[in-house]
C-alpha cells in the first residue's frame, strides 16, 4: 500500500465551510476535527474514501489533483498506458459507443488504452478458488483500497481475514507490463480518490473529473475522434465489478443458495456493520464482499452523481451489449495465459484507534453541556455522531467542540439573549441615573447660588421683624402682621436650608450601627395617624451595616412622611418596612397602599422642585436629597407604583440598596 494516504488526499477549503457538520455525520471512521467551527480533515485517521467530498453541499472539502503530473507523464519517453475502470459506462453515458471515449483518451497522448474488466476477471477467478476451497478461512475481499484501510486502521485484529489479493487495477497494470514492457508509465482513471493511495506500483491515478478536466485543457471534444478498441485483453463478466454484488455475478455464484457464507454490501454504513458481525464471530467461515461507496458506480470521482438504480442499469446494459460483442475463444485464450499470474499481496495491521477516555472525563463533558442524566441525551444526530456520548468522547479527544451541540448551543444562546436583556436593562437604568445625575448637578449649582443669594436678604428680614415684634405692644392690630412676615421669612430660610443641603457634597461619615435599632429609633420621629398601621419586619441575621446615621435618618424619616402623607384618602392604609440582605448588601423596602405615583410621573420624582403636593405642602427636595444620599452610599433605589385602583391594591414600594460595608 502506498503512504500518501498519511500525506493527506481530502483537505478543506476553510472560506466555504459552513458549519454543517454533514462531514462529520458522513465520515465512517470520524476522521475530522472540528476546530473554532471549521472541519479539517485528520489525514492520519483518514481511509480515503472522499465522502466527505461527496456530500459537502458547499464544496469545501476536495481531494488531491494529479493532472499535471499526468501531463508531465505524457510528455515523457516512455510508453503510456492509461487503465480505464469498468465504471466508466457509468459517467460518459452521452457517449454511445465506448470506443469513442477510448479514441478520446488515446487522442491525450497515451499509446495504449487497456481494460480493466480483464484485471477484474483475473481477481475473480482467484476470489472464486478461494471460495471454492472449504478450509479457506474467513475473508473481507480487497478490491475496495478503503476497506483495507478501514480494516488495518479501526479494526487490525481482523487483519488476516484480508483476502490476499491484488485490485483489479494492479493486476491489469501488471498484465500490461507483460505485454508492453517494464519500461512503462501507467495512469488509473476511475471514480475513486483512495485508488491514488492504493499502490506505489500506479504512477498516476485520475478520476473521471480529472479526466474531462485533461480533456478540456487539450481542446478535445466529440468531434475528429477516431473510435479504437481496447489494447489488450478485453474484460468480461466482471465489467459488473462496479456494481454490489458485482464481482458474484462475475462468478456466477450470486443467486446460488448455497452462497449463504457470503455476504454483499455497499455503503459506509452498512460495511461496518458487516465487519462488526466477523468481528463478533471469530470461528465463522463468512466471507465478505464490501464497497465503501454504494457501488463503484457512487464513487466521489464521478462527475455525475445521479440515481444509483439508473448507473447500475447503465453499467448492466453496457456489460450486456459488450458480452454479446466479445470473442470468447480470444478472451479464454488471454485468460488461460494470465490466471496464474501472481496476484498475491499482504497486509499488516496499523492501529490508528484513540484509546478510549475515562468515564469521569466524559461525564465531565456531558455534564457541562446540561446533560446531566439518561433522559437529557437526545442523541438527535445534528452533531454529527450518533449519540451524546459518542460527541462527549470526540470533544475529550480533541476533535469536537461543545457547541456542536444544536440543543446546547440554542439552551446556550436563550441564556445569552436572557443576559443580553438583562444587560440592556441595567445600561438603561445606568442612562436614566446618568441624566438624573446631571439634572441633580445642573440643579445643585443652580440652588447653591439661589440659596446664597437668598441667605443675606432673609436674615436680615427676619432680624428686623422680630425687632419690631419686641417693640410693639401685645395688643397691638400690626403684631399679628409682623408674626406673619417673621414666620414666613423662617418658612424661607428652611426651604434655603434644604436647597443648600441638596447643593452640598456631602461627606459621609460612616460608623457602624445596628440597623435594627437605628430604623425603630427613626421611626419613633415620625408622627403616625391612628389609622394608619406601620409595621418593621427585620429578615436580617447580620444586624451591623456601616452608614452615615445623620444622612440616613433623613431618608428614612423622608421616606416615611411621604408615604404616611399619600394614605390621607385610603381604605386600611399601612406602611410596611422591611430589611433584608446577604453578607455583601441589605435591602430597605418600604411599601405603603397610598394613591401611588403615576406613571407619567415617576422619571421627575427625582427632579428638585417636582412635587404633586398642594402649594405649601412640599418643596420637591425630599426624594432628589434621597436620591443623593443613596447614591453617595455605592447603593440603588429603585420605584414599583400603581395609581389603578382596578387592579389592587394601590400604592408604592421604594426599595433601596447599599453596601454593608464602606467600599
Amino acid at each position: 500500500m502506498s503512504n500518501k494516504l498519511k500525506d493527506g488526499l481530502v483537505f478543506t477549503i476553510k472560506d466555504r465551510c459552513r458549519v454543517c457538520y454533514t462531514c462529520v455525520r458522513e465520515c465512517p471512521v470520524k476522521a475530522i476535527k472540528i476546530i473554532n467551527g471549521q472541519a479539517e480533515v485528520i489525514s492520519s485517521r483518514c481511509i480515503g474514501c472522499g465522502n466527505c467530498t461527496r456530500v459537502c453541499s458547499q464544496s469545501a472539502k476536495h481531494y488531491v489533483k494529479n493532472t499535471k503530473d499526468v501531463l508531465e507523464i505524457l510528455e515523457g519517453t516512455k510508453t503510456k498506458i492509461a487503465l480505464l475502470a469498468p465504471s466508466f459506462a457509468a459517467e460518459y453515458t452521452d457517449i454511445a459507443d465506448y470506443r469513442f471515449l477510448v479514441g478520446k483518451i488515446k487522442k491525450l497522448g497515451f499509446d495504449y488504452v487497456c481494460d480493466v474488466a480483464f484485471g477484474a476477471d483475473l481477481v475473480a477467478y482467484k476470489y472464486d478458488q478461494m471460495y471454492q476451497n472449504e478450509k479457506t478461512p474467513r475473508s473481507i475481499s480487497t478490491d475496495c483500497p478503503a476497506i483495507v484501510y478501514y480494516v488495518r486502521h479501526y479494526t487490525p485484529e481482523l487483519v488476516n481475514s484480508l483476502a490476499p489479493i491484488l485490485s483489479p487495477m494492479v493486476a491489469m497494470h501488471r498484465v500490461a507490463k507483460q505485454i508492453y514492457g517494464e519500461d512503462i508509465s501507467s495512469v488509473f482513471i476511475g471514480p475513486c480518490i483512495v485508488k491514488k493511495a492504493e499502490s506505489s506500483e500506479i504512477d498516476a491515478v485520475i478520476t473521471y473529473k480529472e479526466l474531462n478536466k485533461l480533456f478540456k485543457i487539450k481542446n478535445i471534444t466529440g468531434e475528429n475522434i477516431t473510435p479504437s478498441d481496447f489494447d489488450g485483453p478485453i474484460g468480461g463478466k466482471s465489467s459488473l465489478f462496479p456494481i454490489t454484488k458485482g464481482k458474484l455475478h462475475a462468478i456466477n455464484r450470486v443467486d446460488e443458495i448455497k452462497e449463504e457464507n457470503i455476504i454483499a454490501t455497499s455503503g459506509h454504513n452498512n460495511f461496518q456493520e458487516a465487519i462488526k458481525i466477523l468481528e463478533k464471530e471469530p470461528e465463522s467461515n463468512l466471507h465478505l464482499e464490501l464497497l465503501c461507496c454504494e457501488g463503484c458506480i457512487m464513487g466521489p470521482g464521478m462527475t455525475k452523481m445521479g440515481n444509483k438504480f439508473i448507473k447500475t442499469l447503465n453499467i448492466k446494459s453496457f456489460v450486456k451489449d459488450k458480452l454479446d460483442d466479445i470473442n470468447w475463444e480470444k478472451w479464454q485464450v488471454d485468460f488461460d495465459k494470465y490466471k496464474q499470474m501472481d496476484l498475491s499481496q499482504e497486509f499488516s495491521s496499523a492501529d490508528r484507534r484513540f484509546p478510549l477516555p475515562a468515564n469521569e472525563k466524559v461525564e465531565k463533558v456531558l455534564h457541562d453541556m446540561g446533560k446531566k442524566s439518561l433522559k437529557d441525551h437526545l442523541n438527535c444526530g445534528a452533531c454529527g455522531y450518533n449519540t451524546c456520548i459518542d460527541h462527549a468522547v470526540a470533544i475529550v479527544e480533541g476533535l469536537a467542540e461543545s457547541e456542536m451541540c444544536l440543543p446546547y448551543s440554542i439552551e446556550k444562546l436563550h441564556k445569552y439573549i436572557n443576559d443580553l436583556n438583562i444587560s440592556n436593562e441595567k445600561l438603561l437604568s445606568a442612562q436614566e441615573a446618568l441624566i438624573q445625575s446631571e439634572k441633580l448637578a445642573n440643579m445643585g449649582q443652580l440652588s447653591a447660588g439661589i440659596a446664597h443669594e437668598l441667605n443675606n436678604p432673609l436674615g436680615v428680614i427676619t432680624l428686623y421683624s422680630n425687632i419690631l415684634l419686641e417693640e410693639l405692644n401685645h395688643d397691638d392690630p400690626k403684631r399679628n402682621d409682623l408674626m406673619l412676615i417673621s414666620e414666613q421669612a423662617n418658612r424661607c430660610k428652611k426651604i434655603v436650608g434644604g436647597l443648600l443641603n441638596f447643593a452640598r457634597k456631602n461627606q459621609v461619615r460612616y460608623t457602624k450601627v445596628n440597623v435594627d435599632k437605628f430604623v425603630e429609633h427613626a421611626l419613633e420621629s415620625i408622627i403616625v395617624p391612628e389609622n394608619i398601621n406601620v409595621s418593621f419586619v427585620s429578615n436580617l441575621t447580620d444586624k451591623m451595616v456601616e452608614i452615615d446615621e445623620d444622612q440616613w435618618m433623613q431618608v428614612i424619616t423622608n421616606l416615611g412622611k411621604n408615604a404616611i402623607e399619600s394614605m390621607s384618602d385610603t381604605e386600611n392604609p399601612s406602611l410596611s418596612i422591611t430589611l433584608n440582605g446577604n453578607e455583601n448588601e441589605i435591602e430597605f423596602e418600604f411599601k405603603d397602599t397610598g394613591c401611588g405615583i403615576p406613571k407619567e410621573n415617576l422619571d421627575k420624582i427625582y427632579t428638585p422642585f417636582f412635587t404633586t403636593k398642594p402649594i405649601g405642602k412640599g418643596t420637591g427636595l425630599g426624594l432628589p436629597l434621597i436620591y443623593g444620599i443613596v447614591k453617595m452610599h455605592k447603593g440603588q433605589i429603585l420605584v414599583e407604583s400603581n395609581t389603578d385602583k382596578s387592579k389592587q391594591p394601590t400604592g408604592t414600594t421604594f426599595k433601596i440598596k447599599i453596601p454593608r460595608k464602606k467600599e
